[in-house]
């Protein structure tokens, strides 16, 4: 297929030039008809001259989309999950302001946020389990020079670029896109009241696609191997071909042999952990019913009828079997054990009892052995109901023995261990011992693109470039020309001649060489260390010189040092020392920006009047000025929060306090500084949690661990695990509906548990 000059194909985006479908584009200046007027916005010129550049000042502008344009730019971006944010600013130094906010009530759904006071751009959002969010990015743009930036979004991926440089890749909790009409859309600041960005903005965009940073940097959109990935990949042909070489000589035996078997049959036959089955033989494979069908194996997952089992009888699963059995039970406390089950009693002396039930009673187990000493604080023991022996707080029971069998990893929990599916896998059972591959080709869950072949593979899958083309990236393939584009494994001191189906590679005339790794030739062997870099031309390092380098520079005789005056240079091989004097007391000066500095000596840095430098024997140390604002003459450029001035007040987000520059305040969940007349806020720091399921309690900020799915308000939701409804409808986890037959009970499926129905009054 040929592909017209100017047009790109990039994961099935269209760049025309280094354009985007103006239907995937929101040209923010263009949809505000900021050339019309807003108070506090004047055009000026920008980093280029190829659009509109704006100047964003003081603090009573309202720079607001109207109804029409905000309904416009929502109906693009309402249930959308990949969209990039695209500015070019030039943001004044330590202002704290706002890009972009999309913004309903008190909710961001989209809002992009540079603060020069703590050097960090932020992004927030509501999620799915419409929470609101910020992901904090440490990254200074308010330096009042010019940035490109760029924070791209797909599903639960972030990436942020500054200058074309990736700067963070992120895995987050993906945006929940799911926006009111009547949304509010402000241009360099949150509201009429708060987060004034102050400073120059041209470009600003949001494309409604991933990787649209494209656009910006288009020198992004090629891939370049490192020096280890090349020379791998000269090794790696070198050992195909000789591996090629040795099969076409078997390939050629066989032929022959297999000549004479045109008149055989031959069955095909299954072979699985070392045992081999005829053709339509079948077995049972841990929870699969597996059949060799003409040299493959075939397997569908067993399918358990519910048990009906008798009076004084209950279904659990037995070790070794796939389904529930029927196992007698006892009464205990007025609960239900199945036969085996162990429960502990214990009295009001703290005296414990273990019993096990045995033929539909429970028999006392009198333990062998006293209870192992534990060496944690009582503070940190957890009794169990299933033993006498308490164990410490983080105790391994997977180590103990556990009935996770196939494709199932054993988890720890606070008082025992559950099974979880591998990534990949899929349950065959509700406890999850037994798990099976999820074929994401056949099941339409991957992301392979244009010019791909989906390949499953145990717990993935793989995507393979069709012949001709070339890989772009994990999941997508582009046709090319390998010598034309460059896109060859040619060494650079040789010459390519393009092939059918690929490509060959011949050394230049003076080089040496299978084309692929070319040499140059020099007469003679180049000397200490030095290097052939083309022929007859050695390359010297660094303190030496010579047609072969054989010679060493005397930097002390030469003058090429930078020994101070009071030390004396001593020449070595290859390079030099600068030594004291014996009796001498050296004086330590140093060398800062080609300038002489004493020992002892502080200044302020040329380019930046808030660092302070000192020259310490030899060492340049710099570090930010310390404010001190009980000094008169405090630096208020540098240190904003001793400004006592009234213009420096800010008013609190309920409009009824006021705070002087540098006071501090918490506000829903944010810690909030006043900074010359500027509020600055960022989230609260919270302890990290590694845990699958998370809550945050009603009064608090930070989320806790809790084990039950379903009293969580976030968890990690997996696609891989699903739920099944009440008429057998499998369910992605954190997908929800309506029970059928009712109005107001709502259902949902987390990472594999249905949870119980919420009712909501409708009005």
């Amino acid at each position: 297929r040929a592909v017209r000059p100017g047009i790109h194909l990039y994961r099935g985006w269209f760049f025309v030039g280094f354009g985007v479908d103006p239907a995937l584009r929101i040209s923010v200046f263009d949809e505000l008809t900021l050339g019309e007027g807003f108070d506090g916005v004047t055009q000026v010129q920008g980093f280029h001259g190829e659009s509109r550049a704006f100047h964003f000042q003081g603090t009573s502008r309202e720079v607001k989309a109207p109804a029409e344009v905000s309904k416009r730019t929502v109906q693009k971006l309402k249930g959308k999950n990949e969209f990039t944010v695209l500015a070019t600013l030039k943001q004044d130094h330590l202002n704290s302001g706002v890009i972009l906010s999309i913004h309903h009530s008190e909710h961001r759904f989209l809002e992009l946020e540079s603060s020069g006071q703590r050097s960090e751009v932020r992004l927030h959002y509501r999620t799915r389990s419409h929470q609101d969010h910020t992901e904090v990015f440490p990254y200074s743009l308010a330096d009042d020079q010019w940035h490109k930036v760029s924070i791209a979004v797909s599903a639960s991926h972030v990436i942020l670029h500054v200058d074309c440089n990736r700067i963070y890749e992120r895995v987050v909790e993906a945006p929940y896109m799911d926006i009111p009409e009547d949304t509010s859309f402000w241009l360099g600041q949150r509201n009429a009241a708060h987060g004034f960005f102050k400073g120059v903005m041209q470009d600003v965009e949001i494309l409604v696609m991933p990787q649209g940073y494209i656009s910006q940097c288009p020198d992004l959109n090629r891939t370049c191997p490192t020096c280890n990935d090349f020379h791998g990949l000269v090794q790696k042909i070198m050992e195909l071909q000789d591996i090629l070489a040795k099969t076409s000589s078997k390939l050629s035996r066989a032929e022959e042999k297999m000549n004479g078997l045109d008149g055989c049959y031959c069955e095909r036959t299954c072979s699985v952990k070392g045992v081999v089955y005829r053709e339509d033989e079948g077995w049972t494979d841990g929870c699969r019913n597996c059949t060799c069908t003409n040299g493959t194996v075939q397997c569908d997952a067993v399918s358990c009828p519910p048990p009906q089992c008798p009076a004084g009888t209950a279904p659990a699963y037995v070790k070794g079997a796939c389904c529930k059995e029927c196992l007698s039970v006892c009464l205990f406390g007025g609960r239900e054990l199945v036969e085996g089950d162990q429960r502990a009693v214990r009295d009001s002396s703290g005296r414990c009892l273990l019993f096990e039930c045995r033929d539909r009673s429970m028999h006392r187990v009198v333990q062998s052995e006293p209870c192992p000493e534990l060496n944690c604080p009582e503070s940190e023991q957890v009794a169990l109901n299933s033993r006498c022996c308490k164990v410490c707080r983080g105790h391994d029971f997977c180590s103990e023995g556990h009935g996770c069998v196939e494709h199932s990893d054993c988890v720890n929990l606070e008082a025992g261990d559950c099974c979880v599916c591998k990534d990949g896998f899929r349950p065959l059972r509700d406890d999850n011992a037994y798990c099976e591959d999820i074929d994401e080709c056949a099941e339409g869950k991957h992301y392979c693109r244009e010019n791909t072949m989906c390949v499953n593979t145990p717990g993935s899958f793989m995507c393979i470039c069709h012949t001709g083309y070339i890989r772009i990236d994990d999941y997508s393939c582009t046709e090319h020309d390998e010598c034309l584009s460059g896109l060859h494994n040619c060494d650079e001191n040789a010459l390519c001649f393009n092939m059918v189906g690929g490509h060959s590679c011949s050394c230049k005339p003076g080089y040496t060489g299978n084309g692929t790794v070319c040499k140059a030739m020099c007469d003679g062997l180049c000397q200490n260390g030095g290097t052939c870099v083309s022929p007859n031309n050695c390359a010297c390092q660094q303190g030496f010189t010579g047609e072969r380098c054989e010679t060493d520079i005397n930097e002390c005789k030469t003058g090429r040092n930078t020994c101070a005056n009071d030390t004396v240079c001593f020449n070595l091989e290859g390079g030099y020392d600068c030594r004291c004097p014996h009796g001498h007391n050296c004086t330590g000066d140093c060398i800062h920006d080609n300038k002489v500095k004493h020992s002892g000596q502080i200044w302020v840095l040329d380019s930046d009047r808030c660092s302070v430098c000192s020259c310490q024997a030899g060492q340049v140390m710099c570090r930010r000025m310390v404010c001190d604002c009980d000094n008169p003459n405090a630096d208020l450029f540098c240190c904003p929060e001793c400004d006592p001035r009234l213009s420096s007040q800010c008013l609190h987000q309920n409009g009824l306090l006021t705070f002087g520059s540098g006071d501090t305040w918490v506000e829903n969940c944010q810690q909030c500084q006043c900074l010359q007349g500027q509020v600055d806020c960022w989230p609260l720091p919270c302890p990290p949690v590694d845990c699958e399921f998370t809550v945050v309690p009603e009064g608090e900020c930070c989320p806790r661990c809790v084990t039950d799915p379903c009293q969580a308000d976030t968890i990690r939701n997996d696609i891989t695990k699903t739920c099944t409804d009440e008429h057998n409808i499998s369910r992605f986890s954190g997908s929800s509906w309506i029970k059928h037959g009712t109005e107001c009970t709502l259902c949902q499926c987390k990472v594999g548990y249905w949870q119980q129905p919420q009712h909501h009054n409708r009005k």
